[in-house]
């Protein structure tokens, strides 16, 4: 007959196996939480990005827009859409401050800023 020193099987008892159990699904949950929200986070970032550059080619199209109506209004043959009008002060400000949070999101490199703000200020 064996002694009762120590464990009766080779293996862990019913508790050691539960608790085992419980940290394993407890660990599962943690990760699958953390993949769930870096997903999710991502996918917000890229809508955020989708959004921003649909503000830029709207801004663009409207001092094109705006270029026309103006050298409607003065007489002038239609301007070329390439080439628009005077921004006022206010709008030329706002624009270049739209191009700079774009370039600090990462959505506009610093070459590309430099295009826009000199198309801008031309």
């Amino acid at each position: 007959m064996r002694g009762r020193s120590g464990r009766g099987r080779g293996g862990p008892g019913l508790l050691g196996t539960v608790a085992r159990t419980a940290v394993i699904a407890g660990t599962a949950s943690a990760v699958s939480g953390r993949v769930g929200a870096a997903q999710q986070s991502a996918a917000q970032q890229q809508q955020q990005a989708a959004a921003a550059q649909e503000q830029l080619r709207q801004m663009q199209l409207q001092a094109q827009i705006d270029a026309q109506v103006d050298a409607r209004m003065a007489g002038a043959p239609a301007a070329p859409a390439a080439t628009p009008g005077r921004p006022s002060v206010d709008d030329l400000h706002a624009q270049l401050t739209k191009l700079g949070e774009l370039r600090q999101a990462g959505l506009l490199t610093d070459a590309e800023f430099a295009e826009q703000k000199a198309r801008l200020l031309a």
